[in-house]
């Protein structure tokens, strides 16, 4: 294991406690160089981490702990993409090369980890309502002198979330927040929007910000307001933002006191401003501007967006160590999705494509390139996203509204209300359906097969390869289908040749993919590939397994359970998601209901939050990668290994 070697002043940082007491503030920028050198070096190595965002906020994260007592003072990392640098001040450098691995820490704050961590994130826009609450129940509690810092990127700041929290804030005039926006231009992709019009707007008025602060030093020097100085000066700034803004402050307007734009990489001048920001009462917006990637010459040179998550990458010449496959691999399955919607699309004029915030991850950006009058990134708002969709597909357009299923948790009740209950022809594409590696518990897509099949009206399906995903995508299509999920997931599907011809499928409709006699597995999705390879060892060991792809989980195909019911006494499901609910749930329910009598194993997620590692060791956890479905089987037939027994001789 490579030895990673933190500078002469990182070395010294056990906590933060040892920052604030061994250093003096103008040794803050060697502190922040030897950070960002650190991260780098480990990053580079390890690979299958985030990047870009944890340099961005280096100085920043320097100069909050060297301000604030954490972790008396509690500060809020929103997402957590770029919180690297405050787990290495935070006790655990040493552990940092663990980084979301299998029984390593965790690539997200996480309250289980460490107490600095004070709120377990993972998606965006929850730390405004989060440190708001920390606030208030520490009032309460007579602690009036702790501080809480939520520290929220302009992109998070365009979910509703956000906008919630900082509406209720406005009247906490007891709460001691402060909100620090860090300003990037990007939150994965770059931003969208009005709200990133208008923080350009801020951030490139140099009149606004030379005028206001000329004004804020003038009238510090002038006594005769007496008291009310600075409610006088308060009012001018006031006006001033709204003539040379030609708007209104919309954060004042919230009632937060609004500072900035500030340089969020000028550590020493951070750390000045936090220490002012302390004292004053109430709620506060700080506007800092930085860079994503800042520091590191090639993600600042290149594009921020595959600086993200670059995986393992060369240090000194800033080359992306790509892992070249000895032949030709088959394409990953949100590839598929941005291929055939195009595809789709050029067919069908009513087609439109939406996403919150990922087109790149979900490759709606083929779609964006080719047809950019009918595809729209929405911002960080999957309510938004649902139910903008919903308005398009009452005026006949059939909207693939495209949210990685562990977000599209966020806008259930759009889902129930806005589409479901009218009954629209919403194409709801789930990518990262099951589970996703090493982004972890807050990232699975454990749960969207259970919670869309409850749902009236909605059609729940999951391909078992690329040429089934294709073939969703185009029943989906159809006129009058109404609400239909199609779930995926993350990585790549099994197929070479995968641009087959387009087939409309009959909803509802599974098949038999191989026939056998004494035992019948039904898979949903693309475990059943797996389930394909266990059926070689099954084989290899005398046992004759049936395997059925269900490829429907709402509507079931009843003639094809009935055939399973009707022939097998010992039945396995088998599914990437979440046993209860989920497709073992409705052949349970189909069993009963039918009142069949068989012996039925469910393999799936457990009834637990399943933490980070690689696919293939979650679904080795879970009992279903090839060797945990042989062994469910052999225990279902109370199979026994034949003993071999071999004469010696002489």
């Amino acid at each position: 294991m490579t030895q990673y070697k933190p500078g002469p002043l990182l070395e010294q940082i056990e906590f933060p406690s040892d920052l604030r007491s061994k250093f003096d503030m103008d040794q803050l920028p060697q502190i922040s160089d030897e950070l960002r050198q650190y991260i780098v070096d480990v990053i580079s190595e390890i690979g299958n981490s985030h990047f870009g965002a944890s340099l961005g906020v280096v100085e920043l994260t320097v100069a909050l702990h060297y301000v604030f007592n954490t972790p008396y003072d509690q500060l809020v990392w929103d997402v957590g993409h770029q919180a690297y640098g405050h787990k290495i001040l935070t006790g655990r450098r040493e552990q940092f090369h663990t980084n979301r691995l299998k029984g390593g820490i965790s690539g997200f704050p996480k309250r289980s980890e460490s107490e600095y961590d004070t709120f377990g994130v993972g998606h965006s826009s929850t730390s405004i309502s989060a440190a708001l609450g920390m606030a208030v129940a520490n009032h309460q509690k007579g602690e009036k002198n702790r501080q809480h810092i939520a520290v929220i990127g302009d992109g998070a700041m365009t979910a509703g979330l956000a906008f919630e929290g900082m509406n209720h804030a406005g009247f906490e005039k007891d709460a001691n927040l402060l909100v620090i926006l860090n300003d990037n231009c990007m939150s994965i992709d770059p931003n969208v929007g009005a709200l990133k019009e208008y923080l350009t707007d801020i951030t490139t008025s140099h009149t606004y910000n030379k005028v206001k602060d000329d004004v804020w030093k003038l009238l510090g020097k002038i006594s005769k307001f007496g008291p009310d100085a600075q409610k006088v000066a308060s009012k001018i700034s006031n006006a001033l933002k709204s003539s040379l803004l030609k708007q209104s402050n919309l954060f004042e307007a919230l009632n937060f006191r609004y500072f900035g734009p500030v340089d969020g990489h000028d550590v020493v001048g951070l750390a000045k401003v936090l220490e002012d920001l302390k004292d004053i009462p109430g709620p506060k917006l700080l506007h800092c501007i930085t860079m994503k990637g800042k520091g590191y010459k090639f993600s600042e040179e290149g594009n921020p967006t595959k600086w993200h998550a670059p995986g393992v990458f060369n240090k000194e010449t800033g080359e992306i160590i790509k892992v070249v496959p000895k032949s030709p691999e088959p394409p990953k399955y949100q590839d598929v999705f941005g291929h055939t919607i195009v595809e789709l699309a050029e067919k069908n004029p009513k087609i439109m494509g939406v996403t919150p915030a990922m087109p790149s991850g979900s490759s709606l950006t083929f779609m964006m390139e080719a047809m950019p009058d009918r595809s729209f990134d929405v911002g960080i708002a999957e309510q938004h996203a649902v139910t903008f969709s919903a308005g398009l597909a009452t005026q006949g357009m059939i909207p693939f509204c495209n949210i990685y299923s562990s977000f599209m948790q966020r806008a259930y009740d759009q889902v129930l209300h806005d589409v479901a209950l009218q009954n629209l022809n919403v194409v709801f594409c789930l990518d990262r359906g099951g589970l996703v590696g090493a982004d972890g518990a807050t990232h699975h897509g454990a749960y969207d097969l259970s919670y869309m099949r409850s749902i009236p009206n909605m059609v729940v399906s999951a391909p078992m390869n690329e040429e089934e995903l294709r073939n969703l995508m185009f029943t989906a299509q159809q006129e009058n289908v109404g609400p239909f999920t199609i779930r995926y997931p993350r990585g790549n599907g099994v197929m070479l040749e995968w641009k087959t011809p387009l087939k409309q499928i009959k909803i509802g409709s599974g098949r038999k993919v191989s026939a056998g006699e004494d035992v019948a597995i039904l898979t949903i999705g693309h475990i059943g590939n797996t389930a394909q390879e266990a059926l070689k060892e099954l084989k290899n060991a005398g046992i004759s397994a049936a395997h059925y792809d269900m490829r429907f989980v709402k509507p079931l195909d009843e003639i094809l359970l009935h055939e399973v019911f009707t022939k097998f006494s010992k039945v396995i499901t088998v599914e990437d998601g979440c046993l209860m609910g989920g497709m073992g749930s409705a052949v349970l329910e189909f069993m009963a209901d039918n009142s069949y009598q068989a012996n039925v194993v469910r393999i799936g997620i457990p009834d637990r939050y399943i933490h980070h590692g690689t696919q293939d060791e979650l679904h080795a956890e879970c009992g279903f990668d090839v060797d945990g479905i042989v062994k469910t089987v052999k225990k279902a037939l109370n199979f026994q290994e034949k003993e071999v027994f071999i004469e010696k001789v002489g």
